[in-house]
C-alpha cells in the first residue's frame, strides 16, 4: 500500500504540472473529467461495494468496466486515493476483497486514458502502451490523432495561425490559474456558509491538496516559459514586445508558488484562512495579468 501510494503522488505531479493544457483531447475526449473529478460520491461507492453482481463483472472486466459503466464520480485519481490513503498516511493493509478488485479496475481505467491522451498529443505511442489501448478483438481505442503536429504546424481547424496556437497556450494558462484560485482555493476558503463548500478538497485523503495547486501554478509556467531551458515559448515573444510584462508574468508566477507553499494544513484549515486568501489573491493576479495584458499583445 505504501509503494502504492507513492507511485500515486509521483503520478499525481505529472497530471496536476499537464493541467495548463486541458484543452484539445482533453476537452474534447472529457479525459480530464473522466480521471480526475471530485469530490466522490459516496453513497454510491458503497453500494458499488456491496452490490456483488457490479463487482465481480468489475473482477471480470477491470477497466474496460470501470471506464465504460460507471459515473465520473467512482474512478479516476480520487477513486484510488480513496483507497489508498487515510489523512494523509497510507492506508492500513485492511482492504476488502471488493474494494481490492476496484482498486485495481480504477488504476487499469486510469492507465488507459493515460496513454490515449499521450496517443492524442504525440501521434502513437510505443507497442507495449498500444497493447493496453487494444480490446480482445483487436481494436485499438485510439483516437488517431497527433495535436503535437498540428500545434507545431498550427493546421488543427481550431489553430490555423501560430497567433492562434499562442493565444490557445495563454488562455489554457488563465483557466487553470482561475480553477486554482476560485474553486480549489475559493471553494474550502469560503465555506459552506459564504458562498463556498468546505467539502470541495482536491486531494483530501492524501492530503496533497497545496502539492496539487503549485504544480498546477507550475504547469502555467511550463506552458508560458517553457518545460526546460532553452525550449521556444510564448515568453520569448511577450520579452521581445514588452521585457517589463513578461518578467511581470514570471515574478507573479514564483510568487504564487511561494504563497501556495506558505499554507498550513489547507485540508483541515482552509476556511477564512488568511494564508489561503493570500493565495488565492496571487493565483488571481496571475490570472489577470495574463488574460488582460499577454492575451490582448499576443492579439495584436
Amino acid at each position: 500500500m505504501k509503494q502504492a501510494g507513492e507511485h500515486w503522488r509521483e503520478m499525481r505531479h505529472y497530471w496536476e504540472q499537464s493541467e495548463a493544457f486541458l484543452y484539445g483531447p482533453a476537452e474534447k475526449h472529457s479525459i480530464d473529467p473522466h480521471i480526475d473529478s471530485w469530490p466522490l460520491d459516496y453513497n454510491a461507492m458503497n453500494a458499488l461495494l456491496a452490490n456483488e453482481a457490479q463487482m465481480q463483472q468489475i473482477e471480470e472486466e477491470g477497466g474496460a468496466y470501470v471506464g465504460d459503466k460507471l459515473g465520473y464520480a467512482l474512478k479516476g485519481f480520487h477513486a484510488a486515493e480513496y483507497l489508498l490513503f487515510e489523512e494523509g498516511r497510507p492506508h492500513a493493509c485492511n482492504l476488502t476483497k471488493a474494494e481490492a478488485i476496484y482498486l485495481v479496475g480504477i488504476v487499469e481505467d486510469l492507465v488507459q486514458q493515460a496513454i490515449l491522451l499521450e496517443d492524442c498529443w504525440a501521434g502513437g505511442v510505443s507497442a507495449e502502451k498500444e497493447a493496453l489501448i487494444t480490446d480482445e478483438e483487436g481494436e485499438s481505442m485510439s483516437y488517431g490523432e497527433n495535436y503535437g503536429e498540428w500545434f507545431i504546424n498550427a493546421s488543427h481547424p481550431s489553430w490555423k495561425t501560430y497567433q492562434a496556437v499562442a493565444e490557445q497556450i495563454v488562455a489554457g494558462c488563465v483557466d487553470i490559474a482561475g480553477e486554482v484560485a476560485d474553486l480549489k482555493l475559493g471553494n474550502p476558503y469560503r465555506g459552506s456558509d459564504n458562498g463556498g463548500d468546505s467539502e470541495y478538497l482536491e486531494s483530501p485523503y492524501s492530503r496533497t491538496s497545496t502539492t496539487d495547486f503549485v504544480d498546477n501554478i507550475i504547469s502555467i509556467q511550463h506552458a508560458y516559459a517553457g518545460a526546460k531551458s532553452g525550449d521556444d515559448c510564448v515568453a520569448d515573444y511577450v520579452k521581445k514586445q514588452n521585457a517589463e510584462l513578461n518578467t511581470k508574468v514570471l515574478k507573479t508566477i514564483d510568487e504564487a508558488i511561494a504563497a501556495i507553499n506558505a499554507i498550513q494544513n489547507f485540508e483541515t484549515t482552509a476556511q477564512n484562512n488568511p494564508q489561503v486568501k493570500a493565495a488565492i489573491d496571487k493565483v488571481s493576479e496571475l490570472e489577470e495579468i495574463l488574460d488582460e495584458e499577454v492575451l490582448p499583445l499576443l492579439a495584436k
